[in-house]
C-alpha cells in the first residue's frame, strides 16, 4: 500500500522516473529485491542497489536526509537507508518547487514553506515505513483467524473488550 501525494508536476515525475528506469535498465532488480530504479545504481553487472553495494564496501548503509532541503536548513537531518534517501524523499523533494527547494535569495517563507513540504514528506514517508505493514499484518492475522477459529474469533477472550460499538 502506497500513500504519497500527487506530485505536484505529474508529467516532471514521470519524466524522472522514466529516465531513472532508462539509466539502470527497466525492469532491473538488485539480488535482494530492490527495484525501484532511483536506488539501482546505473552501469552495474550484476544489477546493485545502493544498499547492497555499501553492505559490500562495508561502508554505512544510511544517509542523512535534509527535511527542509540543505539550502533551507542544513542542520536539519535524519538517518534513512540510503534506498529509501534516493528512492523515496529525495524524489518526493523534486516534486517541489524548484525555487522553493534551492531558495537561493534565503527567503524566509521559501524556507518556511521547505520545512513544511519536508515535514509532510517525512511524515509520510515514515507512516508508510513504521506502520501501514502493521495495519496489514493485522488484517492477514484476522483472515487466518476467522478460517481457523471461526467468524467471532475473539468473543469470550480478553480481545472482546477492542470489539467496537
Amino acid at each position: 500500500m502506497t500513500m504519497k501525494p500527487s506530485p505536484r508536476d505529474p508529467r516532471s515525475a514521470h519524466r524522472r522516473q522514466v529516465s531513472a528506469a532508462r539509466r539502470v535498465g527497466d525492469g532491473n532488480k538488485c539480488a535482494c529485491g530492490e527495484d525501484r530504479s532511483q536506488a539501482i545504481i546505473p552501469g552495474r553487472r550484476p544489477t546493485t542497489c545502493a544498499n547492497c553495494d555499501r553492505k559490500l564496501k562495508n561502508q554505512q548503509i544510511t544517509d542523512d536526509h535534509h527535511i527542509a532541503g540543505v539550502s533551507n536548513n542544513p542542520t536539519a537531518t535524519i538517518a534513512v537507508l540510503v534506498n529509501d534517501h534516493r528512492a523515496e524523499l529525495s524524489t518526493a523533494q523534486q516534486d517541489w518547487p524548484k525555487k522553493t527547494l534551492e531558495n537561493p535569495d534565503r527567503s524566509p517563507l521559501l524556507s518556511a514553506a521547505a520545512h513544511i513540504r519536508g515535514f509532510a514528506d517525512t511524515i509520510v514517508y515514515l507512516i508508510t515505513t513504521l506502520l501501514l505493514w502493521i495495519a496489514e499484518m493485522l488484517e492477514l492475522l484476522d483472515t487466518h483467524l476467522v478460517r481457523k477459529l471461526g467468524q467471532k474469533w475473539w468473543k469470550d477472550t480478553k480481545l472482546g473488550s477492542f470489539e467496537p460499538q
